[in-house]
Order: structure tokens, then C-alpha cells, then sequence
């Protein structure tokens, strides 16, 4: 299973429940993170972007080992400005993870922004899911590795929007979900990897309250699948997956 986010954090936020279930599975895991998050609001101790960007790629790799995370990324994509970067060479990156780790199921969030509407998040949504469909063709990309076709490609949810400082997520249209995990006995892990990125405590101040409503179970929907079923069927991330 691969995931791919926009900042260190977001593989615990948004998905930690899902790789730790995958894991306890025995199922590989792989994160690729694309930026550092030096442009993040709440910084911690850090008096500098390249201080900040140090401690969060710190604080990816603790969350990662808790996580049990098999590989674990962090690229160097300016934090912020993922849309201002060439959408055919991101994509391109991303091919090349794909073919490279081959994952039957990937992850990643919706067009709408994830949690906070951040427009990182957007970007690595279509830029994921560009890949996704990609890396399979052997005619793009041919210098990226050997086309490889995953088999399942998921969108997560949160059943609410927070948006720093701003009250422009009240009306906003986001991704339905067609899946629900019951994390659990994961629950505590997840949130204890989330609380690894300790520059970003004030984020989870912030939505505590969220958290405490709703991080009970995590929300995908499923976007894409080798073998095309209506979503009522789908019943697990890895319902209908074959080996490969």
C-alpha cells in the first residue's frame, strides 16, 4: 500500500489508521510526503524555515517508525506552492514511486482540499491520481522504471472541514466516503504518531474536539479499482485485490 501527502503530518491525521491496520496485516507500507512543511503556521520552537523543515522531517521519521511504516519519503517540494510547480514533472515523480514500490492500493486525499481545504492537498490528489492511472501506460514515462498498474486507488474524508483562521469550509463541497474503518484498538497508536510532529501541537489543539468526535474510524472513498464494482461491494481496502 503507498501513501502520498503533502505534509509531514498528514500520513497520521489523515491516514495512520489505515497503514497501521495494513501493517498488522502484514502488508508493506509506503509514505511519500513531498514536502518538509516549512511554510507551516504553527512552528514550534523554530526560528527559521530551514529549522522548521528540519525538526518536521525529524518528526515524519518518529511518526513513520510508529506507524511501522516499511519505506518512508519526504521530498523537497516547496511547502505552499505545490501548484505553482510543473504538473507533468510531479507527476512524473510520483510514476516512478509507483513502479518502484508497486502498490496494489493507494492512498491519498480528495480534489476538495482534505480537513483544511489546503491547496497542497489538491495538487497532490491529482498529481497521485494522474500517477495512478499512469504508471500502468507504457507509453508515458518510459525512462521512470517498467509500467506497473495498481489495482485500487482511495480518496480520504473527514466528516468535517476546519480551516485556519477562516470560516470558508462551512459551504464547501467535499468527498463523500464509500468505506469506513473501525480503527479500534488503533486508535491510540494513530494518535500518538499524529502527537509525534510536536512543532504541529497547536494544530492539534485546535481541532481537539474534532478529534475526539470523530477519530474513532477513518473515511475513503473509493476512486478507482482494476476491476470495477459497485461501491456498496466494497467492503475493505484491500476487498478484491489480487496478487501481482
Amino acid at each position: 500500500m503507498m501513501c502520498l501527502t503533502a505534509h509531514p503530518d498528514d500520513e497520521s491525521g489523515a491516514f495512520g489508521g489505515a497503514l497501521l491496520m495494513a501493517h498488522n496485516k502484514g502488508v508493506e507500507t509506503t509514505v511519500i510526503c513531498l514536502t518538509e512543511g516549512a511554510a507551516g503556521s504553527f512552528r514550534g520552537k523554530a526560528t527559521s524555515s530551514e529549522e522548521l523543515a528540519l525538526l518536521r522531517r525529524d518528526e515524519f521519521a518518529a511518526a513513520a517508525k510508529l506507524l511501522n511504516i516499511t519505506h518512508s519519503e519526504v521530498l523537497d517540494y516547496p511547502d505552499g506552492k505545490l501548484d505553482q510547480q510543473n504538473f507533468y514533472e510531479l507527476t512524473r515523480v510520483l510514476v516512478e514511486k509507483v513502479r518502484r514500490y508497486r502498490p496494489q492500493v493507494v492512498l491519498t486525499f480528495g480534489g476538495d482540499g482534505g480537513v483544511n481545504l489546503h491547496r497542497d492537498h489538491t495538487i497532490i490528489s491529482l498529481a497521485a491520481t494522474a500517477a495512478f492511472h499512469w504508471a500502468g501506460r507504457e507509453q508515458l514515462f518510459p525512462e521512470a522504471g517498467a509500467p506497473y498498474a495498481s489495482q485500487k486507488l482511495y480518496y480520504a474524508n473527514t466528516p468535517f472541514v476546519s480551516v485556519y483562521n477562516s470560516n470558508e469550509g462551512a459551504n464547501a463541497a467535499v468527498v463523500p466516503w464509500s468505506l469506513t474503518l473501525d480503527l479500534d484498538k488503533w486508535k491510540d497508536r494513530k494518535i500518538e504518531a499524529f502527537k509525534m510532529h510536536t512543532t504541529q501541537h497547536g494544530v492539534i489543539e485546535r481541532v481537539r474536539d474534532f478529534i475526539d468526535k470523530h477519530m474513532d474510524y477513518e473515511r475513503y472513498l473509493l476512486a478507482a479499482v482494476r476491476n470495477p464494482r459497485p461501491l456498496a461491494a466494497d467492503d475493505a481496502l484491500f476487498a478484491g485485490v489480487i496478487e501481482d
